[in-house]
């Protein structure tokens, strides 16, 4: 059984090395391992020496522990419990010199160092503690040295290939020029938004076994941006190499940042420029034509005008910021040349008449989804011909979202010429005056001062709906077929009396339309 991973040792020291080769230098040539073979991988960062018989309080992770036993010479059956102290505490070796303090190695200990896979090692007689330290922290220190030499060097070359205006492509091509392995920067959906190295390991960077892939996360602005992966041979990402993936997402973060900088100023034209045409302020129809196409949008076509606005609830801010995103992407599958820009609470696209809008609207809701629960309402227009006709188009588009939502609740999808008698209502500029229509008409059922007018206004409704078939009306509400004529006797003396009245009905019925639009 493998040992388990150890914390991260305390202190400047960050790298070291294993335990196999400590055993290489010269000061260790008469050394030999006892027990704790598996254990040979084990990272020394740090020496300590043995002096008194409660080390454990002294000890940290990643040492090499040096005794001669002289702490322990009265209770050498102490030894095997220390064994699995010392496992616990992360320490990477125990070498022992016996013979002037204790005469052998307890049989429990060693069996113990095997269990744990914790390298036991015995010194040879004739050297001296003070050479081991030197030789071995002199080898660490010089590993030390070198790796962060070689983070140093990258750092440098990364700079360098920001200060020269590069993007990710660079930054991964210099990534796997200097580690020899295939790198990719993905973003939050795993999508390769720049990658480099040799084609075998780029192919496999998302299937790769843990032991040569390693991904390490790109964040900017306390955001997550996505990874930077890099993928080799197994074991050609060395624990040093580590340090370089991070210098790069660091830069990487950088190379994001300026991006989104570019793109909010370059989003902020679109949308003044957009909401301008469709507000009909740039009037102009062959300049505006000619600006669309800067921004690669064809609007010299017969194009339906699509808005996105949001449903109430949810949290606002994080979805301000994806809503664009999603609405752009999915644009960008169904019309290349389709405009969209986000406003403060909806975002407009301007697509081609052909275009599939209800599915349009399902990929964007689709790519929305990890916002939850936050939703939009998606409202389409009628075909507008030419440039001149977008302003009534979005006003269309716009009246489509906020009448489907009332109708048919968030996340609602409607096209302007489907509303039917709402598009009707909705052309109605006078608010006020639709307002006036439904007191009058409904009387004290307009409001829900009394709780009962609720249950009132559904009753007529069924029934307006059922063509005053009280059978049908009574079995749809649940009610016995004398509770419902005594209900519509008391409908009749609040509204008169719209069982024999057609023009009644009708006006009673527009006026339940307008209250089911309420707050449009």
């Amino acid at each position: 059984m493998e040992p388990p991973v150890r914390p991260a040792s305390t202190g400047t020291i960050i790298h070291g090395v294993a335990v196999g080769e400590v055993l290489g230098v010269s000061a260790l040539a008469g050394a030999r391992l006892i027990a704790g073979e598996r254990g040979l991988g084990r990272i020394v960062q740090r020496l300590n020496v043995m002096e008194v018989p409660d080390i454990l309080a002294w000890v940290k992770p990643h040492e090499l522990l040096l005794t001669t036993g002289y702490p322990l010479r009265n209770t050498p059956q102490s030894l095997g419990r220390l064994v699995a102290d010392l496992d616990e505490r992360g320490l990477a070796a125990l070498a022992v010199k016996p013979g002037r303090y204790l005469d052998r190695l307890p049989a429990e200990m060693v069996e113990q160092a095997d269990r744990l896979g914790f390298p036991l090692i015995r010194l040879p007689d004739g050297v001296g503690f003070d050479d081991i330290l030197n030789q071995v922290l002199t080898d660490i220190l010089n590993r030390q040295a070198a790796v962060l030499a070689r983070a140093e060097e990258a750092h440098r070359a990364l700079v360098q290939v920001v200060l020269a205006g590069g993007g990710l492509r660079e930054v991964t091509a210099e990534v796997a020029g200097l580690l020899g392995v295939a790198v990719a920067v993905l973003d939050r959906g795993d999508r390769t938004l720049a990658a480099a190295g040799p084609a075998e390991y780029l192919a496999a960077l998302r299937s790769a076994p843990e032991g040569s892939r390693t991904s390490v996360p790109v964040v900017a602005g306390g955001h997550h941006h996505g990874r930077i992966v890099a993928c080799g041979p197994v074991g050609s990402i060395a624990d040093s190499d580590v340090g370089i993936l991070e210098r790069a997402a660091t830069v990487a973060a950088l190379v994001v940042t300026r991006q989104e900088a570019v793109n909010a100023v370059e989003s902020k034209y679109r949308a003044d420029f957009l909401r301008d045409v469709l507000t009909g302020r740039d009037g102009d129809p062959a300049r505006v034509a000619a600006r669309a196409r800067t921004f690669g949008w064809e609007l010299e076509r017969p194009v339906t005008v699509l808005v996105a606005e949001l449903d109430p609830g949810g949290d606002e801010r994080a979805a301000q910021d994806r809503l664009p995103a999603c609405w752009a992407a999915a644009v960008r599958r169904h019309d290349p040349r389709g405009a969209v820009a986000g406003f403060s609470h909806e975002v407009v696209a301007v697509v081609d008449a052909a275009a599939d809008v209800a599915r349009l609207a399902k990929d964007a809701a689709a790519a929305f989804a990890e916002c939850a629960p936050a939703t939009f309402s998606t409202g389409a227009s009628r075909t507008a011909p030419a440039v001149e006709g977008l302003p009534d188009a979005y006003g269309q588009a716009l009246k489509a979202a906020r009448v489907g939502r009332q109708l048919h609740g968030p996340g609602a999808v409607a096209h302007f010429d489907q509303l039917g008698v709402y598009r009707l209502l909705s052309l109605v500029g006078d608010t006020g005056e639709l307002h006036a229509f439904v007191r009058e008409t409904l009387g004290p059922l307009a409001s829900d001062d009394d709780p009962e007018n609720s249950d009132l206004r559904r009753t007529l409704q069924v029934l307006l709906e059922t063509n005053l078939n009280v059978a049908e009306t009574a079995r749809r509400l649940h009610f016995h077929y004398n509770t419902l004529r005594y209900r519509i006797g008391k409908l009749e003396r609040m509204l008169g009396g719209f069982t024999e009245d057609a023009h009644l009905r009708l006006n009673l019925t527009l006026a339940l339309h307008v209250l089911r639009m309420r707050g449009i």
